[in-house]
């Protein structure tokens, strides 16, 4: 099944004034457009009509800061939360979460009855990037702790509980516990690295034993044309191939349970001379070429696929 959009969700967001609508390697500066006019929380809540979900949503997105905000017409939070059926109250687990785009929508939108596990790549895969210091593989080592630590400092009182783990090692006491996880922009990597040690098939593993029966994974990547070739569209430059990603997902037991377009972007065209991280916010081939990084922000961020996947029952 495909969902192009939510007309009911669509609604609510416009009706609220939210235009359309984290990771290492989607954090380099750029320079975005300003951030669309976004109602006030009390304005949000008290909308006629808008499920309480949507609403609370609304007005965690409305509370963000303004150099977030102007990311929701590229990465379109709401509806893609919505359509991977995140609710209060859950379980959710958020591969790589980064410097935590997502990880602090997360926090007050599951609440005190939720919890967010951050889930990091496997310690052995860091090396392999080969920009790593000594002291930031050492760093690694920690890092479940480090981060439950640093994502305590983004919770208020009223938020959900955090734990975190890194793939591969994921605590015995965490089996069945999840309702959702959601891996936006973190397959790349570990696909580009599959020569080197099976990183998305522990990865994958790792989700569904982490899920309860009937949970959902959430996947957002940087889409690569289906006529584009396969050694292009391993990972290497961030593009994977749908059909690689459907095919690792089911093989790993998952069904595929509705895709959407909330995040496609047609104008995302490269050729096999061309990475993702041309495009904002990176702009990473651009830096001494006003010309060419006005030509790709206009772009804007990838084209990206959005699936859903259910572990069965």
């Amino acid at each position: 099944m495909r969902n192009r959009t939510s007309a009911t969700l669509l609604a609510v967001v416009l009706s609220m004034g939210l235009a359309g609508c984290g990771q290492p390697q989607d954090t380099a500066p750029g320079t975005p457009a300003p951030p669309p006019e976004i109602a006030a929380p009390a304005e949000q809540a008290a909308a006629p009509g808008v499920p309480d979900n949507a609403a609370r949503l609304a007005a965690i997105l409305a509370a963000q800061p303004q150099d977030v905000q102007a990311r929701y017409s590229q990465r379109h939070p709401a509806e893609t939360l919505t359509f991977f059926g995140i609710e209060p109250g859950m379980t959710v687990a958020e591969v790589l979460p980064g410097g935590g785009w997502y990880s602090k929508i997360l926090l007050p939108y599951l609440g005190e009855d939720g919890t967010l596990i951050g889930v990091d790549y496997a310690l052995e895969m860091w090396p392999l990037f080969g920009f790593m210091t000594d002291e930031q593989l050492t760093a690694k080592e920690t890092w479940p702790a480090d981060w439950t630590a640093t994502a305590q400092g983004w919770r208020e009182p009223q938020d959900a509980a955090v734990e975190a783990f890194a793939l591969g090692g994921m605590p015995e006491e965490m089996a069945g516990t999840a309702d959702a996880v959601i891996m936006i922009r973190a397959l790349h990597n570990m696909a580009r690295f599959g020569s080197q040690g099976a990183f998305l098939d522990t990865a994958l593993q790792d989700a569904f034993n982490l899920l309860k029966p009937g949970g959902i994974v959430g996947v957002v990547q940087h889409e690569a044309r289906p006529e584009m070739p396969d050694d292009w569209a391993s990972g290497d430059n961030g593009y994977l191939k749908r059909s690689f990603v459907i095919d690792r997902f089911e093989a790993a037991g998952f069904e595929l349970a509705e895709e959407s377009d909330i995040n496609a972007n047609p104008l995302d065209q490269p050729t096999t001379d061309e990475i993702v991280w041309r495009l904002p916010p990176n702009l990473r081939t651009s830096a001494d070429d006003p010309e060419l990084r006005a030509q790709l922000q206009a772009v804007g961020e990838s084209n990206r696929m959005t699936l859903k996947f259910r572990k069965p029952e």
